[in-house]
């Protein structure tokens, strides 16, 4: 079954111009389904670069690949070619010979200067995350939602995350084991094997540290003594945890640089069910940093890039976002009725026409805070009412 994603009226419009199309995100989720869904009933050519015959061609002599492969095809499909040594000068050969491709990376490798420097004005880039929200809803045919199953959509999403195969897995043991070997496989292939890391002890050491402290603001210090990991090592795993689409670093939010003075990011997982199989396991019940993580990568499958707002008196937002230059406080919580110390000195000091209060346990209510609407909902409608901002 085929679940039509959020980007595809972006992939489609994109398909009108002339340029390479590059669908990068983690394994597994859903790329190459994508692609494959668009190449039906067209002359297509797919190329996977896991095999050794396609990649050696395609490194040596990219004119015998050209013959070989991509001669009467009106579109190619290149898929992970972030294996193939010289990527950038070859797609800029075929692109220049008239061949129209898209092309597959799980690594931010293929964004690498070496390989933009050949693609500028060539190719255009789109993210494919996990399911969303939305999109999970979609797979398990849930079309009208009551509160009820609206959380209890939530909890199984935010529970075992996006990835098209365990959403569309029924059994909770078979999803927990797919998760170990989704996991596993990240970080033996798409991590240890591109960045060069041997030590895949201290690169797991690491990822269970930042499981089980979801959210927290990054320091290299306590970090390293928890997994006794040097500085240099824990910069270069987590550049390639991020790279691999395993972990998200969001930054501060910056206005007056005399008060907001935390500079560290922090860190979360791009899939929670990840971060749950990475820390102890799936739980039973979301609790509050997992539910934060949860709100974070719904905000970046929306298209958004959010920021945390942090003051010298640790008064603290979750996030921050920027929709068509409004500034929009979000926080996210477990439970709450009220706008809290942090959230109204938020407001004191940007005037927001909106804030929101996710909810895991789902509310609906609007409190005036200095003139701003604060807006108590679920996720669910959090994400309509930034789609529509007359709706809030």
């Amino acid at each position: 079954m085929y679940i039509k994603r959020e980007i595809e009226r972006r992939f489609e419009q994109l398909q009108q111009s002339n340029t390479i199309i590059a669908v990068v995100g983690a394994r597994q989720a859903g790329k190459t389904t994508l692609l494959k869904e668009h190449i039906k009933g067209r002359g297509a050519a797919y190329i996977l670069f896991d095999d050794p015959d396609a990649r050696t061609l395609f490194e040596e002599d990219v004119k015998r690949f050209e013959r070989q492969y991509m001669e009467s095809a009106d579109v190619t499909v290149l898929d992970e070619v972030q294996y193939c040594a010289d990527a950038g000068a070859k797609l800029k050969y075929l692109f220049e010979h008239g061949r129209r491709m898209w092309i597959t990376s799980s690594s931010e490798m293929i964004l690498r200067k070496e390989i933009l420097s050949y693609l500028v004005g060539r190719v255009s880039i789109l993210r494919l995350y996990p399911f969303s929200l939305t999109e999970f809803l979609l797979a398990r045919g849930q079309k009208e939602l009551t509160p009820a199953s609206a959380k209890r959509a939530v909890w199984e999403h935010a529970l075992y995350g996006g990835y098209p195969k365990i959403v569309l897995t029924d059994d909770r043991e078979l999803k927990t084991a797919l998760l170990r070997d989704l996991y596993e496989t990240m970080m033996l292939k798409d991590m240890a094997q591109a960045f060069s890391i041997e030590d895949i002890r201290g690169l797991e050491e690491l990822a269970r540290s930042l499981a089980i402290n979801t959210g927290a603001v990054l320091s290299y210090a306590s970090i390293s003594q928890r997994t006794t990991l040097s500085f240099q090592t824990i910069r270069k795993y987590l550049d390639a945890m991020e790279k691999s689409y395993l972990i998200v670093r969001i930054r501060p939010f910056f206005r007056n640089k005399n008060k907001e003075i935390t500079k560290q990011p922090k860190v979360y997982f791009v899939d929670t069910g990840l971060r749950n199989a990475v820390a102890a396991g799936v739980p039973a019940e979301v609790d509050g940093p997992l539910f934060e993580n949860y709100v974070l990568t719904e905000l970046l499958k929306a298209g958004f890039s959010p920021t945390y707002w942090r003051t010298k008196g640790k008064a603290e937002v979750d996030f921050v976002i920027e929709n068509e230059g409004e500034i929009i406080p979000i926080e996210a919580k477990r439970t709450a009725t009220r706008v809290e110390r942090s959230l109204h000195l938020f407001i004191e000091q940007y005037t927001p026409k909106r804030a929101f209060v996710v909810v895991y346990q789902d509310v609906a209510m609007v409190k005036k805070v200095l003139g701003c609407s604060v807006v108590f909902t679920g996720m669910t409608g959090l994400l309509e009412m930034l789609r529509e901002p007359g709706k809030a």
